[in-house]
């Protein structure tokens, strides 16, 4: 009986959102640590192990995932309309990182929240432009990976991929086709099994981060809380600076001459349903439903753009990157230089090609970021308590960018009707879009 009750219990936990579940930890971490004070801290070891079991994963994920996001571009596909929508993709994410940094360094989230002294912070050399530069090619890619060089490790992925690209592409044995295929195929199964493994790491979250936050207000007191309102703060300027210049005033108004109201009716079902799901990926169906009930677009664009978007174009996420990099900074108390803050720039927007369009995507980017900068990973474990909010606010942006530049790239290609859908009748964006919802 007592067997049976227990598994009733589990299940009806295992019911639960991991991200609420971490959400809940989280709260009642900060409540344990105000309540109890500095015997809170003894807790911390509990969190030193997720900090631990997330350093595992970094390169492994660089690695598999990458792969994968690179084997789903396809050369024959990179033509004219590919180039374009590749080409957008990069320069809205670049563009995002930009803002978040500009606005994290103005708010300074973090500020006055101080990381415990015996937290493990390997600063590195603040480097030239150059040595970063050169140092992007790695001369050995296994030491880059065992040293946790993450800039060499993406440099030396992509190529690999892409040369798997091209020679599955352009020979005509079907020895070699089906060894890259063989390639392939392992790495899917590989990706799948990091899943897994993400999935435990993350279920073992729900312990780290109430220790970790625990420990954290144990020693900070109340003084922690604003902090981490600041960080929403930030992100949530960042964002809306990025929707309103760079896709409605940008992409929108300055380069198809159209009425952003229109589009944000036309795209409207998309952006909230981003908002409820937080997934670019669960919400697809109702993307590809607007674009073509409501903006009108081509499915010989969208049917190519969005599918890669919701798998490469992370401006939210990538944005985020940017603003957490300062946040974890702060708490350690250094200054990012110009330099060390254009490594994020280049980090999150080649990292972007393998994130996953799923929840909690941003925090296993974050660990590339930070490993990278030699910043704590604590700060995973402090964010991922606030996530949940800050997800919800990364994937309605990737979601709006993907309609944003797929509307564009039509726009270019005369392959949108802008004289019908939301165009013409900015109402039409209110009542389409109940029709695919369920797809979800």
């Amino acid at each position: 009986m007592s067997t049976s009750n227990t598994k009733s219990y589990w299940r009806r936990y295992r019911s639960v959102p991991i991200v609420y579940r971490i959400g809940t930890a989280f709260v009642l971490g900060s409540v344990v640590g105000l309540l109890v004070g500095e015997p809170a801290t003894v807790l911390e070891p509990l969190g030193d192990i997720f900090v631990r079991l997330l350093s595992m994963i970094v390169v492994p994920i660089v690695v598999f995932t990458l792969l994968m996001g690179i084997r789903r571009i396809s050369p024959s596909t990179l033509g004219r309309v590919g180039g374009e929508v590749i080409g957008l993709y990069a320069v809205t994410s670049a563009i995002a990182v930009f803002i978040g940094l500009a606005v994290a360094n103005l708010v300074n989230p973090g500020q006055g929240l101080t990381l415990a002294e015996d937290v493990e912070f390997d600063p590195a050399d603040t480097p030239d432009f150059a040595e970063v530069l050169v140092g992007i090619v790695p001369e050995n890619p296994i030491g880059a990976m065992a040293e946790g060089n993450v800039l060499a490790t993406i440099f030396f992925v992509i190529v690999f991929g892409l040369a798997l690209l091209l020679l599955e592409e352009s020979t005509e044995d079907e020895t070699v086709r089906s060894g890259v295929e063989s390639i392939f195929d392992i790495v899917e199964a590989g990706t799948e099994a990091l899943f897994k493994i993400v999935w435990g790491v993350m279920e073992y979250g729900v312990i780290g981060v109430f220790a970790l936050m625990a420990a954290v207000f144990g020693e900070a007191g109340a003084d922690a809380i604003v902090p981490f309102a600041m960080l929403i703060a930030a992100l949530t300027v960042a964002i809306l600076l990025h929707i309103g210049v760079v896709y409605l005033g940008g992409l929108i108004v300055a380069l198809t001459r159209q009425s952003p109201v229109s589009f944000l009716a036309g795209s409207k079902d998309a952006i909230v349903t981003a908002l409820s799901i937080r997934s670019s990926s669960g919400t697809l169906p109702v993307t590809m439903a607007n674009a073509d009930d409501n903006l009108q677009i081509n499915e010989g664009v969208y049917g190519f753009s969005l599918p890669l978007g919701a798998t490469v174009n992370m401006d939210g996420t990538a944005m985020y990157q940017g603003v957490v990099a300062i946040f974890a900074a702060n708490l350690v108390g250094v200054q990012l230089s110009l330099v060390e803050q254009l490594t994020v720039v280049v980090i999150a927007v080649l990292a972007s090609i393998g994130a996953g369009g799923v929840p909690g995507t941003g925090l296993i980017m974050l660990t590339l970021v930070l490993t990278q900068l030699g910043l704590p990973l604590e700060v995973v474990g402090f964010v991922a308590g606030v996530d949940p909010i800050l997800d919800r606010l990364r994937t309605m942006t990737n979601v709006t960018g993907d309609l944003a530049v797929t509307t564009v790239v039509a726009h270019w290609n005369d392959a949108i009707d802008l004289t019908g859908g939301s165009w013409a009748d900015p109402t039409q964006g209110l009542e389409v879009g109940d029709t695919t919802a369920g797809d979800d």
